[in-house]
């Protein structure tokens, strides 16, 4: 399969490496291994490199003269939103793989939960067939495995919305695990920033398949207005899913997905939300779902996932960073029941925390510490709580041991 990528690129005369981080350096080697063609390559920072066959342009104006290029192989975190890409031949690497790849090729992508929904799904599917690899946003590069995969090889990749922006083919299997607002700092607007995680169903075909969330109420209107050529499959916490929750337990038609009375190790209502539409997956993919299941009640928080730092003095501190949206906050909340303090802040993505501070203000939690710079602007639209403003994450600890009551939880 290399082979024939090669010779799409080498098809270009003019080839550009658009970022030169994980990604780009995965492309650059990738392509070097298999062709000394000419290269741009283009970043913001400083590049050293022993070629003699490419030329480097770094620096605050790396991205003027993008229409020069034949091809540009865009690393996924550069924001082009304000140049007009109308005229540029945009690829990335995932792009570059799919269209040639013959295996089973599944994306996840989502607003919240891809990450987890995306181990969840390799895990299932390593534990049927080993000739199985996780790219994407997690995992590694999907160029740096590309020896290794062949026409049985299953491809798993958590898909992010800068990943799929300029994305003009699909995996065979995609799933929207929801939309909220988000990345409005890469993406400017919340239509804009939509659009590129649908692309994920965009360019499937008739023998493709997609899975959504049609209880999500943004997904459910975009789903409405578009016809994918896909065959989409829907799950709900109604009865009107195409996988249907009926006492307490997931159907699609009679088969049974998953019992949520089952004994799992991971919290809250939208990882079992999560556990669904991986099950979905195996289903539809043709694997067992018995297996699959004992995978995922087996299964682990992922890194930086609402996991449980430990109990100290009778209180239990969660972490939860990549809760960074005001859904991800509140699903963490309810999924631990017992908050009493909520530690919080961070970058502040121009998203609408009118939600987040409802829920703030009429909940049980107890103290609210306050970090730089989302921390301080919710913190001040909390009525009638017990707020702390902290500078340090040192100082945000040792306010939560002080105030935290015993036999409680503390959330950051």
């Amino acid at each position: 399969m290399y082979k024939s990528i090669i010779k799409e690129i080498e098809s270009y005369k003019n080839i550009c490496i658009l970022g030169f981080g994980s990604e780009g350096k995965s492309t650059y080697n990738f392509i070097r291994k298999y062709s000394n063609i000419h290269l741009n390559i283009l970043d913001i920072k400083e590049i050293s490199l022993n070629d003699n066959n490419i030329t480097i342009i770094t620096g605050d104006n790396y991205l003027d003269n993008l229409t020069k290029y034949d091809l540009i192989i865009k690393t996924p975190g550069i924001s082009l939103i304000d140049i007009d890409t109308s005229k540029l031949n945009i690829t990335t690497n995932i792009e570059l793989v799919l269209k040639h790849f013959k295996g089973l090729s599944v994306g996840i992508t989502g607003t919240k939960g891809k990450s987890t929904t995306t181990s969840l799904i390799y895990e299932m599917i390593k534990n049927q067939d080993n000739n199985t690899y996780l790219v994407g946003n997690i995992g590694i590069p999907i160029l740096d495995n590309i020896d290794k995969y062949n026409d049985k090889t299953n491809l798993i990749m958590e898909l992010s919305s800068h990943m799929l922006e300029y994305q003009k083919t699909s995996p065979k299997i995609s799933l929207i695990l929801n939309l909220y607002q988000d990345h409005l700092d890469h993406d400017k607007t919340v239509e804009h920033y939509h659009n590129n995680k649908l692309n994920i169903f965009k360019y499937q075909n008739n023998f493709d398949i997609g899975i959504y969330n049609l209880d999500n109420t943004y997904l459910n209107k975009y789903i409405k207005e578009n016809k994918y050529k896909s065959k989409l499959y829907s799950i709900s916490d109604t009865p009107n899913g195409d996988i249907y929750l009926k006492d307490n337990k997931y159907y699609y038609k009679d088969i049974l997905i998953y019992d949520t009375n089952d004994k799992r190790n991971l919290l809250g209502k939208y990882n079992v939300t999560n556990i669904v539409f991986a099950l979905t997956t195996i289903y539809l993919a043709g694997f067992n779902l018995d297996k699959a299941r004992k995978v995922a009640n087996n299964f682990k928080s992922i890194d930086y996932r609402l996991t449980n730092i430990g109990t100290y003095n009778n209180v239990t501190y969660y972490s939860d960073p990549l809760a960074t949206i005001p859904m991800g906050t509140i699903s963490g909340i309810e999924a631990l029941e017992k908050v009493n303090t909520l530690i919080f802040g961070g970058m502040d993505r121009g998203i609408d925390y009118k939600e987040l501070v409802d829920y703030l203000n009429n909940s049980n939690i107890k103290h609210f510490i306050c970090m730089p710079t989302t921390g301080y602007k919710i913190g001040d639209l909390l009525i009638d709580k017990d707020k702390y403003y902290c500078d340090t994450l040192e100082e945000a600890v040792k306010t939560a041991i002080k105030v935290t009551e015993k036999d409680s939880i503390c959330l950051m």
